[in-house]
Parts: C-alpha cells; sequence; structure tokens
C-alpha cells in the first residue's frame, strides 16, 4: 500500500532527509586518495548520530555499515572494509540513510576522486542529469513510468546500461515502501503519483549494458561488463507545487 504524508509527516522527512544528505556532502568533502572505505564510513556514520539520527542501513537484512561504499565497477551495496583502500582516478558512489523521528530520508551521489577519465566524467553527468529529469517528472497526476521513461531515454541516448534488476523505492517510515520506481518505464504507465508521496528516485547506470552480478558476501553488485557504474539519488516529495527534494544538503 503506498502512504500519503500529512505536512508534519512530511516536515519529520525533511529533517531526517537534510541529515542524510549533509552526511553525504561531508563524506564527499572527506574523500582522499588512501583512506580506506572503512574510514569514510566511519566519518559518515560520525555525523548522522552526532545530530541525533541513526543510519537506516546498519544492521538493515544484515549490513554492518553506515554506508554503502562502492568503486568503479561496483554498482551498489559495497561494503565498507579495512582492506579496500580508495585511489586516485577511482569514482566512488555513496549511498546513506538517516532515520530520525520515525521517518527515513534516502540519497546517494557518485563522487570523482581526483582526476577521472574524459568516459568517467561523461557517465557522472549523465546519470546526475538523469535523475533530475526524472525528478521533473515527479508530479502530482502523472506516473511512475513517467519518471523511469524520462530516466532510461536520457541514459540510452549515450548508450549506457540501465541497470533493471535494482530499482528506487517509496520511502518514509520505513526505508522501503511503495510503490517500486524503475528507472525505465512507459509513459502514462505505473501507480499514479499524488501529493504527499515520497519516493526515492536513484538511477543506477552502467557504461556498458545492464547486465550486474553479485559478490559472494550476498551484498556488492558488480557490472558484468565490467564497466564503470554511476549512482545518483535523492528522496523526493509529490507537493501541489511540484516535486521538493528532501535530501538536499544544506552544508
Amino acid at each position: 500500500m503506498i502512504s500519503v504524508k500529512s505536512k508534519s509527516e512530511l516536515e519529520k522527512m525533511r529533517k531526517a532527509g537534510i541529515i542524510a544528505g549533509n552526511a553525504l556532502h561531508f563524506g564527499g568533502q572527506s574523500i582522499k586518495a588512501g583512506m580506506t572505505t572503512y574510514e569514510l564510513d566511519k566519518i559518515i556514520e560520525n555525523y548522522i548520530v552526532k545530530n541525533g539520527a541513526k543510519p537506516s542501513f546498519k544492521g538493515y537484512g544484515g549490513f554492518p555499515a553506515a554506508a554503502c561504499i562502492s568503486i568503479n565497477d561496483q554498482v551498489i551495496h559495497g561494503i565498507p572494509s579495512k582492506k579496500v583502500r580508495i585511489q586516485e582516478g577511482d569514482i566512488v558512489s555513496i549511498d546513506v540513510g538517516a532515520y530520525i523521528d520515525g521517518f527515513h530520508g534516502d540519497t546517494a551521489y557518485t563522487f570523482a576522486v581526483g582526476k577521472i577519465s574524459e568516459d568517467a566524467q561523461r557517465l557522472l553527468r549523465v546519470t546526475e542529469e538523469s535523475l533530475y529529469k526524472g525528478i521533473e517528472q515527479a508530479i502530482a497526476g502523472n506516473r511512475i513510468g513517467d519518471v523511469g521513461h524520462a530516466i532510461e531515454e536520457h541514459c540510452t541516448a549515450f548508450g549506457y546500461g540501465v541497470v533493471r534488476k535494482y530499482i528506487g523505492h517509496g520511502v518514509g517510515r520505513n526505508l522501503h515502501e511503495s510503490p517500486e520506481v524503475p528507472n525505465y518505464g512507459k509513459p502514462g504507465h505505473g501507480p499514479r503519483l499524488v501529493a504527499g508521496m515520497t519516493i526515492a528516485i536513484e538511477p543506477m547506470i552502467n557504461a556498458v549494458g545492464e547486465d550486474v552480478k553479485v559478490l559472494p558476501d550476498g551484498w556488492t553488485v558488480l557490472t558484468k561488463s565490467g564497466s564503470l557504474s554511476a549512482h545518483f539519488e535523492h528522496t523526493v516529495a509529490v507537493t501541489p507545487d511540484g516535486p521538493v527534494l528532501l535530501t538536499k544538503p544544506t552544508l
């Protein structure tokens, strides 16, 4: 069942969203070549806790860390590790959730570490653009298919693969709620968007091919092609005045 939030519930979601967005922004500013993904995760977790929230991901389904940190050909759900060091030229996707006052905020961004290749720059640019093209369609009266189609159309025009196995979702009192929000679809199809709905729109885009595989750790998702992957996400509220980003950072 799709949850429609009241004004007071949306205010609580904005509080959770700001903490998640700021933690993501702070984490991105903290990335340095040579640091471990474990160190980066602790920086993000400390920010969330210091601001009175809990990391949404820690313990979720058994996930052991506060943030998912995925490097280069890792699409999503990378587990922070003391053994993995971030290198100059990497692209690093950080996915963060914060829970406070009964609600979650969920957001992600793919960061460049130092100078990255032109191909990587283009992948990041196009994927982030597709996020905002999807957000533009998150208006009352539209349908979920309008959001997914906008993302898919933009990314496939550049020859990229849109991951289909993993998708966006509703978010609120639970980290994952109805409706499902695919990054592909047909205009005019799917659940209708109404004011008060809150959804996590999160394109996961591969440089080559849509296929993915999961490592034996049961979490880390990689591109099957071995190509780079980018991931951008905002929690978005559908309002009478258009889409509102609940996870926009204030730092």
